[in-house]
């Protein structure tokens, strides 16, 4: 499904991510995993289209996304760290107009719209505001905003950002159903349960480099946090260490 081949990005003067190669098939879920500042915003937005690769290629479906920018309208969907919602709309009206762009209209978008809202339970929020929601609540618009198109692949950034308890399991659960139905799943976080309670593979970046990408098991918490620190504290100081 998704393909990067030694992509490498700077931002800001320097290296955010440095020669990354990573696959992605349909069905499988992939964290993403490393401390702030460890590249996978930038990874995750190369992948979405919002940013061009300084060097290397990414193929979508074996097709060349960088020369076919439009793939990404059709098959991604995306939730970046911060979901972006325009205040003065309301949550009905996002979603047709995400849907708009998206290629959607007339009955197509109406069925689309009602069913991402009854999955997300965010049918008695239709009508409101944006500006009116609370933090949690436009993470599940960004959310039914990316999920509109049904894509084959779904980019989501720190996902559970603002979401209490019961919101957190749902999205586990929604998640893991897509997989099941074959939708490619990439999650980015910096909290090891969620790699371990959803996903079946994790790839660990530190300072823009891939240092690790392998399989998870429900039962290998302890052996990925102690993967997962040891590579964090790669050039740290003594007394960073003993932190």
């Amino acid at each position: 499904m998704l393909q990067l081949d030694h992509v490498t990005r700077h931002r800001a003067g320097r290296v955010a991510v440095q020669d990354l190669s990573l696959e992605l098939a349909p069905g499988q879920i992939l964290g993403l995993l490393g401390v702030n500042g460890a590249g996978k915003s930038t990874t995750l937005s190369m992948i979405a289209g919002a940013l061009r690769p300084d060097r290397g290629a990414i193929r979508l479906n074996g097709e060349d996304f960088l020369e076919q920018p439009e793939l990404a309208r059709r098959l991604i969907g995306w939730l970046p760290e911060r979901a972006p919602v325009w205040p003065e709309l309301s949550v009905a009206e996002h979603l047709d107009a995400h849907g708009r762009l998206r290629g959607l209209g007339g009955t197509a978008l109406r069925a689309a719209r009602e069913a991402v809202l009854a999955r997300l339970e965010l049918q008695p929020l239709a009508r409101r505001l944006a500006g009116m929601l609370s933090q949690g609540q436009r993470q599940r618009l960004g959310l039914a905003c990316a999920l509109l198109h049904h894509p084959t692949l779904l980019v989501l950034d720190e996902p559970a950002n603002a979401l209490d308890p019961v919101q957190v399991g749902a999205l586990r659960k929604l998640v893991r159903e897509l997989a099941k139905a074959g939708t490619a799943v990439i999650l980015s976080t910096h909290v090891l349960v969620e790699v371990t309670a959803v996903c079946d593979r994790v790839a660990i970046l530190h300072d823009g480099r891939l240092h690790h990408d392998g399989p998870v098991r429900a039962d290998d918490h302890a052996a990925l946090e102690h993967r997962f620190f040891e590579i964090a504290m790669q050039g740290a100081t003594p007394a960073a260490r003993a932190a």
